[in-house]
């Protein structure tokens, strides 16, 4: 994959990426906090569910900074969860993530690109729309503990 950020590679997410993975799910409050067996559902090749699932990495220790995983419904894909390590935040990473899973859904046939995000989560949906989301809902209570509405964003993929 042609995507680099100077000291920061990204390739396909395996098996052996499961304990980085889960260990920067853990950190932010918002994101997803999926269980070790769909973790690892979601590595499978053989998984029930289309994905994508992408890791970046620091290209000299070849520690995981960041994931991003997308499940596919050709001809759309829902972005289901993408972080970045707090220690490498604001440095480009999401958005190298975010490139490099388009990249990968193009010759798949996708042309959209769904997620929700909670309405509380100013800075993601910032990041979202400098990527070219645009909100196109939003779903009542769809967060729990707390309870919170979801934005809907779309991004169409040329």
């Amino acid at each position: 994959m042609s995507f680099d950020l100077g000291r920061i590679g990204i390739r396909p997410a395996d098996a052996s990426d499961l304990d980085a993975i889960i260990s920067i799910a853990a950190i932010p409050v918002e994101a997803p906090h999926w269980s070790r067996a769909r973790y690892d559902e979601v590595l499978r090749a053989n998984s029930s569910i289309p994905r994508i699932a992408l890791i970046a990495y620091d290209t000299r220790s070849r520690k995981v900074v960041g994931f991003i995983i997308a499940s596919l419904v050709v001809p759309e894909a829902e972005l289901e969860t993408i972080a970045v390590a707090p220690e490498r935040r604001r440095q480009g990473i999401g958005a190298c993530l975010l490139a490099a899973l388009v990249h990968e859904l193009k010759p798949a046939g996708v042309n959209v690109l769904h997620l929700e995000v909670r309405a509380s989560n100013l800075a993601a949906i910032r990041f979202y729309a400098s990527e070219n989301f645009k909100q196109t809902g939003v779903r009542p209570c769809y967060y729990i503990d707390p309870e919170e509405d979801a934005i809907l964003m779309s991004l169409q993929i040329e």
